[in-house]
């Protein structure tokens, strides 16, 4: 991964978000005393998946909303779908989680508003980033928006006050995507990308959820940071940190029991610190699921990630791929 070194200590603009925050908000909200099991359904539509969503081994459900999707148009909001999926897992005394999408893992998927892509001060919306598509896959590529660009920021914080003025209180919870990007250098310094930009940028915007939503979970899935490896920017232990104090819960794209990349990250401050944050919410995709198991040869079975979740990394909530062998089985 390409490395562009930042500083070791705060910059104003994160301290600034530190103290935009009470520790005190949201005290209403704790973690479930049992692992909870919500089937991720990606964009897909609800409906299609409620006699799986009415099943009695599962909780809720977690779905993915583009940006684009929910702002057609700058400052209109269209959140006519997930008006249709609360509805849905209500009816069922399902939970619904909503994961707010501004990055896309396929070249042809652009889904940010066509005025992010368009207008001059938003600089294209979209830098191309690679994806790592699971073990033994072929690398894959595909988009993030470029939230270090402070235009776009502010507009994608718009959405996130727009949400909560709708639904803080009516959803189970709302995550923000990973952390994780990997783009070249010449992406890098043809978008104005810096290490502690980025950084800035995505503890900034984890404020402004946790702003909008005082009554519902936020989660900020964080599995690794550009430019770091085993904190050595500090990041990872400042982004948990600011997890901690703001009551805000912590989560990631992927359960893989055992990998050295993870434990080197996220993980270990997961299992040092996750027992103190209201909730931690991981998941279990489809590039989750080619992973071995060092220790058996085999891909990990339901219990190995359950008793990985629980007991290395302090999970509470696995959104599970409808991918997932066990899921299928009706």
């Amino acid at each position: 991964m390409p490395r562009v070194l930042g500083r070791a200590v705060f910059s104003i603009a994160a301290l600034i978000v530190l103290s935009m925050v009470p520790a005190t908000a949201q005290e209403n909200i704790s973690a479930d005393d049992e692992l909870s099991h919500f089937i991720f359904i990606g964009g897909a539509e609800l409906s299609e998946h409620s006699e799986l969503l009415a099943r009695d081994d599962f909780d809720g459900a977690q779905v993915i909303y583009t940006w684009r999707r929910l702002e057609p148009r700058e400052g209109e909001y269209a959140f006519a779908k997930i008006e249709r999926d609360l509805e849905i897992a209500e009816g069922l005394n399902k939970k619904l989680f909503i994961q707010i999408q501004d990055r896309f893992f396929l070249p042809e998927n652009r889904n940010l508003p066509e005025y992010i892509l368009t207008e001059p001060q938003y600089a294209g919306g979209l830098v191309r980033q690679k994806d790592n598509a699971g073990e033994g896959q072929a690398e894959g590529s595909g988009w993030t928006g470029a939230q270090w660009n402070p235009a776009l920021r502010a507009r994608f914080q718009a959405l996130l006050a727009a949400l909560g003025e709708r639904f803080d209180g009516r959803i189970h919870g709302i995550n923000l995507p990973e952390t994780a990007v990997d783009l070249t250098p010449e992406v890098q310094q043809a978008s104005g990308f810096t290490c502690d930009g980025y950084f800035d940028a995505t503890m900034e915007n984890l404020a402004a959820a946790r702003r909008a939503f005082s009554q519902s979970h936020v989660v900020q899935y964080v599995n690794f940071w550009p430019c770091e490896w085993d904190n050595s920017e500090g990041y990872m232990s400042r982004i948990f940190e600011f997890a901690e104090q703001a009551q805000v819960g912590i989560g990631g794209p992927d359960i893989i029991p055992y990998r050295r990349a993870q434990e080197k990250n996220s993980y270990q401050y997961l299992e040092a610190a996750g027992d103190r944050l209201p909730i931690v919410a991981m998941a279990v995709q489809g590039p989750t699921l080619t992973y071995t198991n060092p220790q058996t040869g085999k891909r990990f079975t339901r219990s190995e990630f359950e008793d990985y979740a629980v007991n290395q990394l302090n999970v509470d909530v696995i959104f599970w791929s409808l991918r997932t062998p066990w899921v299928r089985q009706f």
